[in-house]
């Protein structure tokens, strides 16, 4: 059995490849670690090893790993669905949300954000394969939200982040990356501070640095196949 050290290793040297392969910087790649359904000490084992970036789906179960780690240099990010009723909670404890998709949600967030933190780094989640399914906002719609967002003051609009449709072939899952690589260039246009392409996992990163992602969202590569969760 491998272990956390031996993964993460693994998981580095995919993205130095990655890289690699077109002809990109070394650091151009940040890795978040997704840490949902995982214990405190597991993070801490990874924030031991020099992880300091970590995502979190579930709203209670990330704030107590913050709770738990308080002391330990750690970034958290928000990735998972919002509710409206959770909103201030993200707001006070995390540094990152990437899964954005409404006005009324980026209202809310910036109304509960404390101005004696500093503003909140969010990504648009954009609906990139149109699945009826899938939250995001739909790439046509996505220039009105983007205006929106970046006038509200407590948030820090950085870029964008997509799920694509996993049952479909390389290809396409390239041909959706791109996508979303085109979205962000013609939204720098209007907003030429934005930086980020949140996109690519555990099974998919190589296809997503190909296509220019910044932050590749990384769990089961990290951890291990993923335990069953107690707590709805």
């Amino acid at each position: 059995m491998f272990s956390i050290a031996d993964n993460l290793q693994s998981v580095r040297v995919r993205i130095q490849k990655a890289l690699e392969a077109v002809d990109r910087a070394p650091d151009s790649v940040q890795l978040l670690a997704v840490s949902k359904t995982r214990s405190p000490d597991e993070v801490d084992a990874l924030h031991q090893l020099g992880v300091r970036d970590f995502g979190e789906n579930y709203l209670q179960e990330g704030v107590d790993k913050i709770q738990a780690l308080a002391d330990r240099a750690i970034t958290w990010h928000f990735i998972g669905p919002i509710q409206s009723n959770k909103t201030r909670a993200i707001a006070e404890h995390f540094a990152w949300v990437h899964s954005l998709d409404r006005i009324k949600i980026a209202e809310r967030l910036n109304e509960q954000r404390s101005p004696a933190l500093p503003p909140l780094n969010v990504c648009l989640q954009v609906n990139i394969d149109h699945e009826p399914s899938k939250s995001g906002v739909a790439p046509e719609q996505l220039p009105q939200l983007a205006a929106q967002v970046a006038a509200l003051p407590r948030l820090q609009l950085r870029g964008l982040m997509c799920i694509p449709d996993p049952d479909q072939s390389e290809a396409s899952l390239r041909q959706a990356f791109a996508r979303m690589r085109g979205l962000l260039e013609q939204l720098k246009a209007q907003h030429p501070t934005l930086d980020t392409l949140s996109m690519g996992m555990s099974d998919d990163l190589e296809a997503a640095i190909a296509e220019g992602s910044t932050i590749v969202r990384v769990g089961t590569a990290l951890f291990g196949p993923r335990p069953a969760r107690n707590n709805p």
